[in-house]
């Protein structure tokens, strides 16, 4: 269960973040989580980008935080607001490309 318009907002801010910090060709990958049982805990949103750096994976989600001179620090904080007010946790680790894999469990 979830928003439908704050559900889309994550998948848009995350999709804008992967085409603002990877190149034009970047692929996006969307898949579902499942637990040892197979049933659905949540979903997982990856890049094949450059990825985010271990040591500032905690800190993408403070508002105003960019690595981008024209970013307004906002995009990330949107989704981990909106994670939090759906009682959600998200998680950021490496694709198996190198790339950012957002995971989202508890949905």
């Amino acid at each position: 269960m979830a928003d439908r318009s704050q559900l889309l907002r994550i998948f848009e801010n995350l999709f804008r973040n992967a085409l603002d910090h990877c190149s034009d060709d970047v692929s996006i990958i969307v898949e579902a989580l499942y637990d040892p049982s197979g049933r659905t805990i949540g979903f997982a949103i990856e890049d094949d980008g450059p990825g985010i750096p271990s040591d500032e994976r905690d800190c993408v989600f403070d508002t105003n935080y960019t690595i981008d001179d024209g970013g307004s620090g906002f995009g990330l904080s949107i989704v981990d607001d909106i994670v939090d007010a759906h009682g959600w946790s998200i998680d950021i680790i490496e694709s198996e490309t190198g790339g950012a894999r957002f995971e989202i469990t508890g949905v």
